[in-house]
């Protein structure tokens, strides 16, 4: 009788340690998914920190480009011509008008002569 709960004692001693491995098997198992998803986590996160410099880089550089050519259009906007300037110009030309000037009977005077 001592003998047998002595052999029951032991099988559950023996049950108990391997319930104990399976879960720490399962443990394993569940800390190594979760270690290579946080790999995997980190390696995308860093390709897109790097593709995010890329992209801020060629954002910066066509910023500089926009910049420079907007620099060197307001400094050409001095040597155009100012709206009064043309309205101007449009009116002496207006009242010079050479063709109306000379008639062709004007044309004719100075060929008889």
């Amino acid at each position: 009788m001592e003998e047998e709960s002595y052999d029951q004692g032991v099988d559950e001693v023996y049950l108990k340690i391997r319930d104990i491995e399976s879960k720490q098997r399962i443990l394993k198992e569940r800390m190594n998914l979760i270690a290579d998803n946080l790999i995997d986590f980190k390696e995308d996160n860093l390709k897109q920190s790097i593709q995010m410099k890329k992209d801020i880089e060629k954002l910066n550089q066509s910023m500089s480009r926009m910049v420079s050519f907007m620099e060197s259009a307001s400094s050409e906007f001095s040597n155009f011509a100012k709206r009064e300037d043309v309205e101007i110009l449009a009116r002496q030309a207006k009242m010079f008008q050479p063709m109306n000037l000379v008639t062709f009977s004007d044309l004719e005077k100075l060929k008889k002569r």
